[in-house]
């Protein structure tokens, strides 16, 4: 008896398949590393059928970048069941584990980054952004002046942690409570020095 075929997926499905399969190949491994080929090995089809979803390599890497952005945004959604400053204790708690769990594809959209490609800056920056407007938003709630200083700030201290979290969550595998502590401090000490108020 011949073996049953195996389920025909849609294109949305199939390009969604294909690209989970980019995003779990980059838990141990750089975006650099990612190319039509792998992709092709990793997912067992063909490398005509990737430039049918994807046209290029770029537009593979940067479909694969979105997606990891998108995963790393949602599991660290804030909760807004607890107080401003355990909401950013636990974000930053969460932020900390998944780099450890997915280190490679944290390693890939910060390295990626800073990388030639505008493109791939473009996704990250908008990641940096919503993650600073996260902060911002508990910061208010705690009396702070919505002021264009505290924006920068805030901005800059993301990209601070991101290299931060490179160093010690990945680089050094430095415990996670530890390196909760250490961006916890960096970011109140860098609030504190823009207001005269003590957080």
């Amino acid at each position: 008896m011949s073996e049953p075929q195996r389920a025909r997926l849609n294109p949305q499905d199939r390009r969604a398949q294909l690209v989970a399969a980019g995003v779990n190949f980059l838990t141990d491994h750089t975006l650099d590393e990612l190319t039509m080929d792998e992709l092709a090995r990793l997912a067992g089809v063909s490398r005509a059928l990737l430039f049918h979803y994807f046209e290029t390599r770029q537009g593979m890497q940067l479909a694969v970048v979105t997606t990891a952005r998108d995963s790393l945004l949602l599991a660290t959604t804030p909760r807004e069941d607890l107080a401003p400053r355990e909401r950013v204790r636990d974000t930053l708690l969460r932020i900390t584990q998944f780099v450890q769990q997915h280190h490679g594809t944290f390693y890939s959209m910060v390295r990626g980054a800073a990388s030639g490609d505008p493109a791939v800056r473009v996704i990250i920056d908008e990641s940096r952004e919503l993650n600073a407007e996260r902060l911002r938003e508990a910061f208010i709630e705690l009396g702070l002046a919505d002021t264009t200083l505290l924006r920068v700030a805030l901005r800059s201290w993301v990209a601070f942690a991101e290299e931060s979290l490179i160093s010690l969550a990945i680089e050094r595998n430095t415990a996670a409570d530890e390196v909760v502590q250490f961006l916890e401090a960096s970011l109140h000490g860098m609030v504190n020095s823009i207001h005269d108020q003590r957080l």
